[in-house]
């Protein structure tokens, strides 16, 4: 009857999906509670790799049940592409294992569209975005325009509704953005059947979690993004649209704060960024390029979802400790700590200097981030391999300093550390 929360703690990408992936197997509900197929969770299960982008990681565990929460902005073309590449993996992704919240709203083809044309306006100035369509769904949600998953349980009225959106936005693509209209009658056709496939798979996911939490069973919450990409307490405009901190559990699964545990917050042991907006420890020379790796790894630091490399840097302490303040964690998963190995020497940043001043607490204000230098502490580096390390004690001394200090830093113990893609790749403190 516990709850535990995994939040990311820096701008996503940190590693949550193979966090989840190792809790799970002590968890009967898995259930995903923020944004869309713009997040990609990769985990590698017996040295065969599983890139995730909806369904929670939890899926690969077969006697567990999945599900997806009303926070979300769901594809339903996405969905059952993963769905069905699961399924020819042989991962059991049918309705018994899986399922979606009435409440959850819908990306329609309009969406990528005006996703697209929005950041092509912005020229220079634009967000980086996935271009899958996530901002403007959520845009639609708090607009109460929105299209929601509910609807597909009568797909004929669910295909009407899907016809009069896309006229209504092709007024918008084609008289503000210039852009070709959209075909409203194929699309609602291709809804149709989408309905047809999905209904099964439908829920009132709050009833159901509420249920199984008093019936003794455990939930484990998979957030998407991180922290500082969180719509209200993230480094705005340079954020996604939908709540990536802990709160965004609660509201999207429908459940009370009595019942959570844990929160464990996920870092990597370095920090990386995709799309645009301020990165104090970005590192742009060969350092940075070490981190990042050059791609011919699916461990190197290109997004599973888009594929676009990530902006690297030292890991930030500021960061990590404005998070376990929004998130109230009460553990931290460090992943990648192998990545650090080979370096002489590992920084840390332990406070920035604005203009002169020492700033301790993270400011969220972009254009204040962007002027701030980090000021950095440097450890010893370690040369040994970590990646057949299982215990606390196989760590060599410098490696196990540099977790502690994380520790002294941020005030939250270390429980997990990742040192390779592999489930088996944990250390637990």
């Amino acid at each position: 009857m516990t709850a535990t929360i995994v939040v990311g703690t820096q701008w996503g990408d940190e590693g949550k999906g193979r966090v989840v992936d190792w809790l799970a197997a002590q968890a009967d509900i898995v259930a995903r509670y923020a944004g869309g197929d713009n997040a990609g969770h990769t985990v590698t299960v017996g040295g065969e790799r599983f890139a995730l982008h909806l369904i929670p990681s939890g899926i690969l565990y077969p006697d567990t049940l999945c599900v997806l929460g009303a926070g979300m902005v769901v594809n339903p073309a996405r969905l059952i592409a993963e769905i069905d590449g699961l399924t020819e993996r042989g991962v059991d992704a049918s309705p018994s294992r899986l399922k979606l919240s009435v409440g959850a709203h819908l990306i329609l083809p309009y969406h990528i569209a005006l996703d697209g044309a929005m950041e092509l306006q912005r020229g220079k100035k634009a967000l980086g975005t996935t271009r899958r369509g996530i901002g403007p769904a959520y845009a639609d949600k708090a607009a109460r325009a929105g299209l929601r998953a509910g609807m597909m349980q009568d797909p004929e009225r669910f295909a009407d509704r899907v016809y009069e959106a896309v006229k209504a936005k092709n007024a918008i693509l084609t008289g503000v953005y210039g852009q070709p209209a959209l075909d409203a009658e194929a699309i609602a056709a291709q809804f149709h059947d989408y309905a047809r496939r999905l209904a099964p798979y439908l829920a009132d996911v709050s009833l159901l979690i509420n249920e199984r939490l008093a019936g003794g069973q455990r939930l484990l919450c998979e957030g998407a993004q991180g922290t500082l990409l969180d719509l209200d307490h993230g480094t705005y405009p340079y954020v996604t649209s939908s709540s990536a901190t802990v709160g965004g559990a609660l509201t999207s699964l429908g459940f009370g704060p009595r019942y959570v545990e844990e929160v464990i917050g996920v870092a990597k042991a370095y920090t990386t960024r995709v799309g645009a907006g301020p990165f104090p420890t970005e590192l742009t020379d060969e350092l940075g390029d070490r981190l990042r790796g050059t791609g011919a790894n699916p461990w190197d630091e290109y997004g599973t979802t888009t594929g676009r490399p990530r902006r690297c840097g030292w890991l930030d302490a500021v960061i990590l400790r404005y998070a376990a303040r929004v998130n109230g964690l009460t553990g931290l998963a460090l992943t990648k700590l192998d990545i650090l190995s080979g370096f002489e020497t590992v920084k840390i940043a332990v406070a920035y200097d604005y203009r002169g001043e020492r700033l301790e607490h993270f400011p969220t204000e972009a254009d204040v981030l962007a002027r701030c230098r980090p000021i950095y502490e440097e450890l010893p580096g370690w040369s040994e391999d970590l990646t057949t390390a299982r215990r606390w004690e196989a760590l060599p001394p410098a490696a196990r300093r540099y977790v502690e200090r994380v520790e002294a830093l941020t005030g939250v113990p270390v429980r997990l550390i990742g040192v390779g893609p592999g489930r088996e790749q944990t250390i637990v403190r």
